[in-house]
């Protein structure tokens, strides 16, 4: 079987997460090619979207979400994704369990002897008028009926589990600070999510097995259940098995992968390109030394905004007064940093409309 080393499965994913070049691809395409993009900070997509598309209009995606083709909700591993309208259709009744059980994980002891579809039935009989609501708000209007849980353990299990709910514009436009308000999904689309599959069948597990792929392949299936956070696709990867192909890891790890899926030369140069907040091309995998180094694992869940440099996590940036910042994490060659200051100066600029191009580097360490 063949064996994929670090670099070769870092040229892969930057092939795949559309960072190798940027793409001629419309806006929502990438989104749904991605599998959607990690959203909790509701700004970051569109530098996601920066880095990987040629002319890249942030207006674009937001009237995406104002025309109710993207839509920001809660999904993989419980976080809020910007999707594309049909996946979150397709996909949510999927992931209902994991919901709730990521909940419950945190508020198990609160919601001891609540009737979770009970609650369910009640939080959408109050969403049914279509007024959108915060979380809070729906709390408060079920806390007479389950005083004991208390607001929070009440609105996170409602709105990041028991109820499909759409986050509503602004929140998440272009240059937008609005506070999170929430409808029902099908009343926000018009649609009604799929149900799920019969008992027995797993055609949506199956169709992120492979869209998976198409996005952060090839991976293992350790990498696949970190993305998602569903322990019960071993079964869809069975039922597909034949239509992939097969490689190792240098640790000996099984990689699954689509065929003819890119596979770029190792030796392909790797620009330069400033990712967000929580990227897809972090946190999509378990192992993620294929693009950063475990003495930097935390910075990928610690939300810090990371640069590649020869596709790997080089450096973390930040904008301060204006000026896009950038501290190396390692001895940067002056190449590096010409090219890092290149780059930087055109991310200063789509942030600033072409107001501002100032870049600062920090020193490398020592």
């Amino acid at each position: 079987m063949t064996v994929l080393d670090t670099r070769a499965l870092n040229r892969a994913t930057l092939a795949r997460q559309l960072l190798l070049d940027r793409a001629d691809m419309p806006v929502l395409d990438a989104v749904a090619h991605l599998c959607g993009l990690q959203a909790q900070e509701p700004q970051e997509p569109f530098v996601g979207l920066w880095s990987r598309l040629r002319a890249f209009d942030p207006a674009v995606l937001s009237a995406l979400l104002t025309g109710r083709s993207v839509v920001r909700t809660h999904l993989m591993r419980r976080t809020v994704h910007l999707l594309a309208a049909d996946d979150v259709l397709a996909w949510r009744a999927r992931h209902d369990i994991m919901l709730r059980q990521r909940v419950l994980g945190v508020y198990r002891r609160e919601l001891a002897g609540v009737d979770l579809d009970e609650l369910a039935r009640a939080g959408r009989a109050v969403m049914a008028d279509d007024e959108p609501r915060s979380m809070a708000e729906l709390a408060r209007a079920l806390a007479e009926r389950w005083p004991a849980p208390g607001r929070r353990a009440l609105g996170e299990m409602l709105v990041a589990a028991l109820l499909p709910v759409a986050q509503l514009p602004p929140r998440g436009l272009w240059r937008a600070r609005a506070g999170v308000r929430n409808v029902l999904l099908s009343s926000w689309l018009g649609r009604e999510i799929d149900p799920p599959a019969p008992e027995g069948s797993d055609p949506v597990g199956e169709a992120l097995v492979r869209r998976y792929l198409a996005a952060f392949g090839p991976a293992a299936t350790a990498d696949l259940r970190a993305w998602c956070g569903l322990a019960g696709l071993p079964g869809a990867v069975a039922a597909i098995r034949e239509e992939l192909v097969t490689f190792r890891d240098e640790r000996g790890r099984e990689l699954l992968d689509l065929p003819d899926a890119p596979l770029p030369d190792p030796d392909t140069p790797a620009p330069v390109r400033f990712l967000p907040a929580f990227d897809n091309a972090i946190l999509g995998y378990h192992d993620r030394s294929r693009i950063i180094d475990d003495a930097h694992r935390g910075l990928s869940v610690a939300g810090a905004r990371v640069v590649l440099v020869d596709g790997r996590v080089a450096a973390t940036w930040s904008v301060k007064a204006g000026a896009v910042t950038v501290t190396p994490l390692r001895r940067f060659s002056r190449a590096d940093r010409t090219t890092v200051a290149e780059q930087g100066r055109a991310l200063a600029a789509f942030l600033s409309d072409g107001d501002g191009h100032r870049v600062e580097i920090a020193a490398s360490p020592g």
